[in-house]
């Protein structure tokens, strides 16, 4: 693959020079309309040392409108970042829809530069490859348009480039130690470049030459400009495609997993007190265990409206101290967070080491809420299956603990806290019209669970479903429940 990048690519100074104004014409008139477009580009810039991908970055970043466009190159990873999943710093990196996002080697850097180095075997290389491939198809499948572009030159052109570099006192400090190291393992980068260009090709590399700079710049610059006028011209059939019913009744139906659960489970009064006070007590020393071994905790609760979420949680919080938490209450995406992908504002939220973080609903309403109610196509809802089971992987993989809640009550028990709501003062800001709405399509909404339940209840992130027409037998069950989750990942 590496091959077909021949240095001997070259173009004349003169007909550089001829195609520049049209071309930059050309870019710019596409940017122009990608700010009024519904989707973001990323280009990614893989290669060798020397190969040319900063110059390459530099030239587009004067061609282009800086207002509508950014550019990341990742160093190692800060302690804020350690403290989250490897993911993460890309996640927040991401350009809003309209924007170009420009990438110096990404997310391809690390995992070749410990390939080349030893640092990691074949296997485990072709895992973390497999990861990237998997996070450019989500990317990709939300809507990004994906640009990946591959500058290469031989060693004998590498090494020309480094002691041009070094000789000019203008640009001998480009030519660090580290720099010349990498270069002495051209054959080890080389060798791992074939087998990424192969894993990660889902989304396909566009492998340049970089010997010449002319035809390196004219080639890249060429391309994206094409890219972004060929989706512009497809984006509209591609929206008018979508389709956003609801269409439970295609999709093949589980055991109905909420039915089968004993509704008429209690707690008295008193026992509730002493094993509230007994799990909170055990709550409190365990969180504090986590904090001291740098462990993160992620809350998920689901559940119908009046299910008693937000009680569950407060009885939670009331064993925490202030600085160790902090609940995400999650409504109707923003302006900024529609311009992402849709994980984006659950990403943004992610705990240091240590903390805990309790999302009163989250990543499941695209496939409850926005799949009912039509926010979402079905493409996209039925997408989000494999996207939150890969998320809520990395997450654990990472160390943090997870545990998610759905807390169930019956049609005739969410009637009765409806009707109560309403009588109390203090309560009747929890009331609104839509609640009411919801409940009309109580069945599809249960239906959804069943789906959500079967597609999402993993070995790594299993679901915790509650039985929560008793909400004293509810609190309970949820924080013994966390501190089982706790006990056993710590003591792991």
């Amino acid at each position: 693959m590496i091959e077909t990048a021949a240095p001997e690519h070259s173009i004349p100074r003169s007909q550089y020079k001829n195609e520049v104004p049209q071309l930059r014409t050309e870019l710019l008139a596409a940017q122009d309309q990608l700010a009024h477009a519904r989707f973001p580009v990323l280009v990614v810039f893989g290669g060798v040392a020397g190969a040319g991908k900063s110059e390459t970055i530099n030239l587009l970043n004067q061609w282009l409108d800086p207002r509508g466009i950014v550019t990341h190159a990742f160093d190692a990873p800060s302690q804020e970042e350690r403290e989250r999943p490897e993911y993460w710093r890309y996640w927040l990196s991401l350009p809003p829809k309209g924007k170009i996002g420009m990438y110096l080697s990404g997310w391809y850097e690390s995992p070749l530069h410990d390939f080349a180095y030893s640092r990691i075997d074949r296997a485990a290389f072709a895992y973390k490859l497999d990861r990237i491939a998997a996070f450019e198809r989500e990317l990709a499948d939300d809507g990004a348009l994906l640009l990946k572009f591959w500058i290469h030159i031989d060693r004998a052109a590498q090494e020309q480039r480094l002691r041009t570099l070094e000789q000019d006192p203008l640009t001998s400090w480009r030519v660090t130690p580290r720099e010349k190291e990498t270069c002495a393992r051209y054959d080890d980068y080389a060798q791992g470049t074939e087998q990424l260009l192969q894993r990660t090709g889902a989304v396909p590399w566009e492998v340049v030459a970089g010997a010449d700079p002319n035809f390196r710049t004219l080639t890249v610059a060429s391309a994206i400009s094409g890219a972004i006028t060929k989706r512009l011209a497809g984006e509209r059939k591609r929206r008018q495609q979508a389709v956003y019913a609801d269409e439970l009744g295609e999709l093949p139906r589980v055991p109905n997993v909420l039915t089968q659960l004993d509704m008429n489970q209690q707690l008295a009064k008193k026992n509730y007190r002493l094993q509230l006070e007994k799990y909170q007590g055990q709550l409190y020393r365990l969180v504090q265990r986590a904090r001291e071994q740098n462990r993160s905790t992620i809350l998920v609760f689901e559940g119908a409206d009046a299910a008693g979420k937000g009680g569950a949680i407060r009885r939670l919080t009331a064993a925490l101290e202030a600085r160790d938490f902090q609940v995400i209450p999650i409504a109707a995406p923003t302006d900024e967070e529609h311009d992402q992908p849709y994980l984006w504002r659950f990403w943004r939220h992610l705990p240091r080491a240590g903390r805990v973080t309790i999302f009163d609903r989250s990543w499941y309403g695209r496939v409850l809420v926005e799949r009912i109610e039509g926010f979402a196509c079905r493409d996209e809802w039925q997408r989000a299956y494999s996207e939150i089971n890969d998320f809520e992987r990395q997450l654990v993989e990472h160390g943090i603990v997870l545990a998610k809640f759905w807390i169930h009550i019956d049609k005739d028990e969410q009637f009765q806290r409806f009707k109560d709501r309403q009588v109390t003062p203090y309560k009747r800001w929890k009331m609104t019209d839509e609640d009411w709405r919801n409940r009309e399509k109580w069945d599809h909404y249960e239906a959804a669970v069943d789906d959500m339940v079967a597609r999402t209840d993993t070995d790594c992130a299993p679901w915790t479903l509650v039985e929560g027409n008793d909400k004293r037998f509810a609190r309970v069950k949820v924080i013994r429940t966390l501190c089982e989750r706790l006990q056993q990942a710590l003591d792991a």
